[in-house]
């Protein structure tokens, strides 16, 4: 008796101890990890790689010559893509999701119990112990665990879509901050151009005071004016400043990894609608399969959509628990020298419920996925027609200050033509000037406003671009694998 019981203890001890995890420490240091991050670079061999594949796939390329000397929008977004640390979190979420379909495929173990018993009288010759030994097994029934496993494998495929629509957000912030940054310093170089012509401006007033042909309160009015575009330089500056930190931000880079470098980022709303989307022609929103890719095939929408089959098979689940699983109790009895074997069947009674609560809840929660489901396409439907409105409107305000600018431009041509014969003097052809400079900072707003609305009108269709499948792996991890020695 007491070797059977050592063996079965043996047995049972080998089988719990076979193929267990152990577990593996990770600390963070704050310190390393910082020192990571201001390493970061554009020359990184790595991104060269990931920049190479992703625009061999859009372009013939011959081989880039490394470190680029100009980084535009397209190939910044692909720094961004490399980088940015919110697609490391929703990479992180998708893996956690991955390993919940592991979670729900798993069968339930067998219980075993062993229940050694002494008895203290027991007749001479025979042995005092009674030793039980019992198994329980669980048998799953109407098809729980197949509803488990659909569950989180459309939980993990909705893991999955958000690393794209992280993606997308990614390269919204990264226009949105190049935008600003392509118009900060556009800004600057106009406010210098305003404040010199309001200078010179200035300085032939002063002479005109001088000689007494006006008087010193007409100077007021210019003076002030030029104080105002002194700070408005001053805040431009500023704001410059602050645009390329946000760049830096966005690019998920410390700003030192981008002082120095040429970032293009074009204003003009013929030539950067091209450039700022390789697939421009599918984003034309008038057309109705345009919007149709964009209510049916946006990454948030199939994200929307894996949820609501996930709910739908936690529905299924939760009926099926109505019906109760079988347990199954083979057991072996050593009785005072008799051998007694067993088998136990058992179930839970459904007497007070029948999973009434959880199945109103699925049911309920389906309902939600459904509506937000709904909404979504609402909201998707209100962007694509508002960014419309708004690219309308901006075009329309752009082409109204293009005729007012190339008139002053004439304007300006026809008094340098009459200081020329002296029928005008200085002070009108400064005054021309500026109001020349004047208008092309109502143009660079104008510019702005229309590069804006154009990057709504992207966000709300998301037009798939080549890089966005190459977002799902980590490459940064894979890169420091392959250059481990």
């Amino acid at each position: 008796m007491s070797t059977a019981k050592s063996a079965v203890i043996c047995v049972a001890g080998m089988l719990l101890l076979t193929g267990c995890a152990h577990f593996e420490a990770k600390p963070l240091s704050p310190d390393q990890t910082a020192a990571q991050f201001e390493a970061r670079s554009l020359d990184d061999p790595g991104l060269k790689t990931f920049v190479e594949r992703n625009l061999a796939g859009a372009k013939n390329l011959s081989p880039l010559r490394w470190p680029l000397a100009e980084w535009d929008f397209e190939t910044l977004t692909l720094v961004a893509l490399y980088y940015h640390p919110s697609l490391d979190v929703a990479r992180a979420q998708w893996a956690v999701a991955e390993a919940g379909i592991k979670t729900a495929g798993a069968r339930p173990n067998p219980a075993a119990s062993l229940a050694p018993q002494y008895a203290s009288n027991s007749p001479s010759g025979e042995s005092p112990w009674i030793a039980a030994l019992t198994f329980d097994a669980t048998i799953e029934t109407a098809g729980k665990r197949g509803y488990r496993i659909e569950q989180a494998r459309q939980v993990s495929e909705s893991a999955r879509l958000n690393v794209a629509s992280q993606a997308w957000q990614v390269r919204s912030r990264l226009r949105t901050s190049l935008l600003d940054d392509a118009a900060a310093r556009r800004r600057v170089a106009l406010l210098q151009n305003v404040r010199d012509a309001q200078q010179q401006l200035l300085k032939l007033l002063e002479g005109r005071l001088k000689a007494g042909d006006i008087a010193a309160t007409e100077l007021t009015t210019p003076r002030v004016a030029l104080i105002r575009t002194q700070a408005d330089l001053a805040e431009a500056q500023r704001q410059a400043i602050d645009s390329r930190a946000a760049v830096a931000q966005s690019l998920g880079l410390p700003l030192r990894a981008i002082e120095g470098r040429e970032l293009k980022f074009d204003l003009s709303i013929a030539d950067s609608g091209h450039g700022a989307n390789p697939q421009s022609e599918i984003i034309n929103p008038q057309s109705a399969e345009a919007r149709r890719r964009a209510l049916h095939g946006r990454a948030d929408i199939l994200a929307a959509l894996a949820d609501y089959a996930a709910s739908q098979s936690a529905l299924q689940l939760e009926i099926a628990k109505q019906y109760p699983d079988i347990r199954l109790g083979p057991g072996y009895e050593y009785d005072q020298g008799l051998h007694k074997w067993g088998l136990a069947v058992g179930a839970d009674l459904p007497m007070f419920n029948r999973n009434e609560g959880p199945i109103a809840e699925a049911q309920a929660k389906r309902a939600e996925a459904a509506a937000r489901f709904l909404a979504l396409q609402a909201q998707v439907s209100g962007e694509i027609d508002r960014a419309m409105a708004a690219r309308a409107a901006s075009q329309d305000q752009l082409r109204q200050i293009d005729t007012l600018l190339d008139t002053q431009q004439r304007h300006v041509q026809s008094v340098e033509a009459m200081v020329k014969v002296g029928a005008a003097d200085q002070v009108e052809l400064r005054t021309a000037q500026f109001e020349v400079s004047t208008a092309e900072l109502a143009r660079l707003d104008a510019m702005v406003k229309a590069q804006q609305a154009l990057g709504q009108l992207e966000d709300a269709v998301q037009a798939p671009f080549d890089a966005l499948p190459s977002v799902e792996q980590d490459h940064r991890s894979a890169a420091v694998k392959e250059n481990k020695p």
